[in-house]
């Protein structure tokens, strides 16, 4: 779109930035590192934080990601519609103020209760990913844009993977509250750039808040998501956790069946159930499941102490750093992966990225369910396995860009980005039952089997994924393309109310 077309921000800047838009771009990047960051460098704490605060593992679990999983799921929905409505800056900095006010709230958490809840709070930040999404998408040069979007979406993956090695650093050398006081200082230099060079934005939505969606909504992914992550604790088979789990579902559907009737959806439904946008949620939900299983597991089996206690003879007894430094080749992989993804869009089509991603993705973890007796099987299955989380994640805000219209650009990737966390949490949550099921005889600890078969899920994951790709073929349209007249994604086609359609 035209450069005049940006009002001129308070404080801000005037318009796009500059011809190249890489101010824009570096700002967006660096708002959603400070994301990244604070998703998993908790995770090699957990044994830290039980001693430090005298808490029990599931409490635990909750602070380092449960908490965030659930409110970042409810929330950012509504901030990224808000983000259509009352533009991308203002609301970026909103979310990066509250990001800010509640990280350094968790650096000095007196006791796990308050942890918990400013881990809690922590979750807006999650927001901050359809936001920048919307703003590279609007604000930078459209040649640039598609490869714009896939850097941003891969930082994601590597700022995380850098963060599991940051966070078992930090915590043995100064402790783990200075790991909020590093997000904080990235928080603090995103909220200074995105100030001053992103512009506001030029195209906003007029919406009316949907009080019956947000609440269903809220309900629905509070109790799957409950249900899910505390499975393991109350037990699978428990009344609570058997209500919440078909519960959720159940409310759910009645959050859609709002949505097709009021008059100002939360979300336009086709942005939730038609295809191809709906497929493209599904993709970022079974990527979310794969990558998560591995996030959890390969420290837990790393740090594993090799026949400890003559219970399993599998682990490798690494430390917290140690463990982290396994999963760093492929956080390394994960930025050249989003170079890969243009080169072989270019040459086989728009969704021939994400296709070839799931397969590589399928390819490394049935690899480390058949060989994971030696460190080294770790390492490089895992960096093929990160080449085929870049690339799948590099292509999504391009797919969800080339499928929603541009006025729901934030909302579509809100929905996009929470299938990609409801994901995370099925598969950490799913490998945990596994483990937590398969054990050695007479014990609790986990048989080697259980990890062979949270894999081989991971692994089908990834396949099922694969095989939707192919809904996606001639339904993405190429940057700059206008969606076809009459469509549900065409900019003059306003939500019809109904859930129907191709």
């Amino acid at each position: 779109m035209p450069a005049a077309a940006s009002p001129e921000p308070s404080g801000g800047v005037k318009g796009r930035s500059a011809a190249s838009g890489t101010p824009i771009l570096v700002a967006v990047i660096v708002a959603v590192v400070s994301y990244g960051l604070m998703q998993t460098m908790l995770v090699p704490t957990v044994g830290v934080l039980q001693h430090s605060l005298n808490a029990g593992p599931a409490a635990v679990s909750w602070a380092v990601l449960s908490a965030t999983l659930l409110s970042s799921a409810i929330l950012t929905p509504l901030i990224s519609r808000l983000g259509d409505g009352h533009g991308k800056r203002r609301v970026m900095l909103t979310v990066l103020v509250v990001y800010l006010v509640a990280t350094l709230g968790g650096a000095l958490s007196w006791d796990i209760g308050a942890l918990i809840a400013f881990r809690a709070v922590q979750g807006v930040s999650l927001s901050l990913l359809p936001l920048a999404f919307g703003i590279v998408r609007e604000s930078m040069p459209a040649v640039r844009v598609p490869g714009a979007l896939g850097l941003t979406s891969a930082v994601v993956g590597g700022s995380a993977g850098i963060a599991l090695l940051g966070g078992g650093l930090i915590t043995d050398l100064a402790g783990w509250r200075w790991l909020f006081v590093a997000g904080a200082a990235m928080i603090v230099a995103a909220l200074v750039l995105v100030w001053r060079n992103v512009p506001e934005s030029p195209e906003r939505t007029s919406i009316r808040l949907d009080w019956p969606g947000m609440l269903s909504l809220s309900a629905g992914l509070l109790m799957a998501l409950l249900g899910l992550t505390q499975g393991a604790s109350w037990g699978w088979g428990s009344p609570t956790v058997i209500v919440l789990l078909v519960g959720g579902p159940a409310v759910l559907a009645l959050f859609l069946w709002i949505e097709s009737r009021v008059p100002h959806p939360l979300f336009p439904p086709f942005l939730l159930v038609r295809r191809p946008i709906a497929a493209v949620h599904a993709i970022a939900f079974l990527i979310g499941a794969n990558q998560f299983v591995f996030y959890v597991l390969v420290p837990r089996f790393a740090q594993t102490p090799p026949g400890s206690g003559g219970l399993a003879d599998y682990g490798f007894g690494m430390s917290v750093t140690g463990a982290a430094l396994v999963m760093l080749p492929g956080t390394v992989v994960m930025l050249p992966a989003n170079a890969l993804a243009a080169r072989v869009e270019a040459r086989w089509g728009r969704v021939a990225a994400p296709a070839l991603g799931m397969l590589t993705a399928a390819a490394g973890a049935v690899a480390l369910a058949l060989a994971h007796a030696r460190v080294w099987q770790f390492v490089v299955f895992v960096v093929v396995l990160s080449v085929g989380w870049g690339l799948v994640m590099s292509s999504l805000p391009r797919l969800v860009g080339g499928t929603a219209p541009p006025e729901h650009t934030a909302g579509a990737n809100g929905v996009n980005t929470v299938a990609r966390t409801v994901g995370g949490a099925v598969g950490s949550q799913v490998a945990a039952a596994v483990l937590a099921t398969m054990t050695v005889p007479g014990t609790e600890a986990p048989a080697p089997s259980g990890y062979t078969a949270s894999f081989l899920i991971a692994a089908g994951a990834a396949m099922f994924g694969a095989a939707l790709v192919p809904l996606l073929r001639r339904r993405v349209r190429a940057p700059g393309e206008a969606a076809p007249a009459g469509s549900p994604t065409a900019p003059a086609a306003p939500a019809t109310g109904t859930l129907g359609g191709p």
